[in-house]
């Protein structure tokens, strides 16, 4: 699925319009119709409702919904604001219909016109859409702020009132939603953190935009779904053998700290990979070999860290990072890396600390590299943001420029690519903010390199299955009890999913 900026969502409409073709107030209606369906099917039938429009055309989405929910005997209150001008031209067409109906309609022209709410009203947000183009203020961040007091549940249209689709909105007054209905597809203002507040849960909905639009363009960003990563993973060869997956390595552990190499050589395991050899310090010798029996280990120069690597010219990938703590010696391990390795590489935890502090190394970074860092992370090794929007643009400013990968965690883990796409992924829930998750996710990555798929591949691959495995984990044994072996417990059944539906 693509996501899709403010400027794209419009022409999207409008190329349906012409090709459909279908005239701009049908349209309007099967986004209403949509949005009333989604209500009846979700528990709000019955209710009362105040809805809140503005005279754009997104408050005729506000008046079409106001009207079929008015027409199956809903009580049903619009407030609209009034500035002395006319609505669009669709505006007025739904005005005239709504008039025909038994719903109330009032016309907010200053801030003493402000009715609150009926008790037990659920309010709909239809005021601004995805053409907002500046913050509100005045009598509109007036109302906003009202609607936010007023302790009622919210639901927003399209977008919530106040929200920019594709840039920062960040202290803009805002519509704080608990249920957003979309149109479409995602836009990018819906999977960031700092939005989180705005839009609460996001349902997107299908109104049958037409869909040769999408061979006319190519977004910035896309959504990573089952059909993306089934399109990827390759089913294996019943003739296979062990070495036609993939050799990984996993350069990992520290005294203190094996947790997390053994976390990430399970991972790599159950993500495919034929063979694994992890490197470890002395220290954590007998802990991997006791825990992972299934993967070879060889005992690296160093006591508590490891201080170099023996032949890491003969893997097809490797992971680097987890749980190897921070020491100086780390900066000579890692140019040694860059220099003798001839594989692709995952760069995870105390491997992009070590970065961090080194930046010169960065320049050495081979190509197909994959780096994952969360959002500090991140900020240690390019330099800070002002907001979700800026740090999106400086991965992919980052990933192109240094010819590498970007896994950039969060709740929609984002994906910026050496050849400048980003992608969103879909699946993972709050259960997996849990240690050693990140650990996991590095060795499922690894794996999926081992066995020859491309950087970009192993990435929106991993991460897709990383997160599922982690939703079907939450939905065994809940999110509060997650631990980050669960999440390899079920990555089996997540490669099922999505290979076999």
């Amino acid at each position: 699925m693509q996501i899709f900026a403010a400027e794209q969502i419009r022409a999207w409409d409008e190329y349906t319009i012409r090709h459909e073709p279908i005239a701009s107030i049908d349209l309007m209606e099967r986004a209403a119709t949509a949005c009333y369906d989604w209500l009846m099917e979700h528990g709000y039938k019955g209710k009362t409702f105040s809805v809140y429009c503005a005279k754009g055309n997104n408050g005729g989405d506000g008046l079409a919904i106001a009207r079929l929910l008015s027409e199956t005997g809903h009580r049903v209150t619009v407030n609209i604001l009034e500035f002395g001008h006319l609505g669009t031209e669709d505006f007025q067409a739904n005005l005239a219909r709504l008039h025909e109906t038994a719903a109330e309609i009032r016309f907010i022209s200053e801030a003493a016109a402000i009715a609150p709410p009926e008790p037990g009203d659920i309010l709909i947000d239809a005021l601004f859409g995805s053409g907002l183009s500046r913050p509100l203020d005045g009598l509109s961040a007036q109302l906003v702020e009202h609607m936010n007091a007023s302790g009622h549940e919210i639901i927003s249209i399209d977008i919530p009132s106040g929200l920019f689709v594709d840039k920062s909105s960040r202290n803009n007054i805002v519509v704080r939603a608990t249920h957003t209905l979309s149109f479409q597809c995602y836009k990018p203002a819906l999977l960031l953190a700092e939005n989180a507040t705005a839009f609460g849960e996001v349902h997107i909905l299908d109104i049958g935009l037409h869909p040769d639009f999408l061979k006319t363009i190519q977004p910035t960003y896309q959504w990573i779904d089952a059909a993306m990563v089934r399109s990827i993973l390759k089913p294996r060869n019943k003739f296979s053998h062990k070495g036609n997956f993939g050799h990984a390595a996993l350069v990992a552990g520290s005294i203190g700290m094996m947790g997390a190499a053994v976390l990430s050589a399970r991972a790599c395991l159950r993500g495919g990979a034929g063979k694994l050899t992890c490197h470890v310090p002395a220290a954590g010798y007998n802990i991997l070999q006791t825990t992972v029996p299934e993967a070879m280990c060889i005992a690296e120069p160093g006591e508590a860290c490891i201080t170099a690597i023996t032949s890491p010219e003969k893997y097809d990938a490797i992971g680097f990072g987890p749980g190897i703590g921070q020491y100086p010696s780390h900066a000579a391990l890692v140019e040694q890396l860059f220099q003798q390795a001839r594989c692709p590489m995952v760069i995870d935890a105390d491997g992009l600390n070590t970065l961090a502090n080194h930046k010169n190394l960065l320049h050495q970074v081979p190509p197909r590299t994959i780096l994952t860092p969360h959002p500090k992370e991140f900020e240690r090794l390019f330099g800070k943001t002002t907001d979700d929007f800026q740090q999106l643009s400086l991965a992919m400013e980052t990933a192109a420029s240094y010819r590498l990968n970007i896994i950039l965690k969060g709740h929609h883990t984002f994906i910026a690519t050496s050849q400048g796409t980003g992608y969103f992924n879909s699946t993972g829930n709050a259960g997996m903010a849990t240690g050693g998750s990140g650990d996991v996710l590095t060795g499922i990555v690894t794996a999926l390199l081992a066995q020859g798929y491309s950087a970009q591949q192993a990435a929106i691959a991993g991460v897709y299955l990383h997160g599922l495995a982690g939703d079907l984990a939450a939905a065994f044994i809940s999110q509060e009890a997650m631990i980050a072996s669960d999440i390899t417990d079920h990555l089996g059944n997540a490669f099922m999913q999505v290979m076999h539906g």
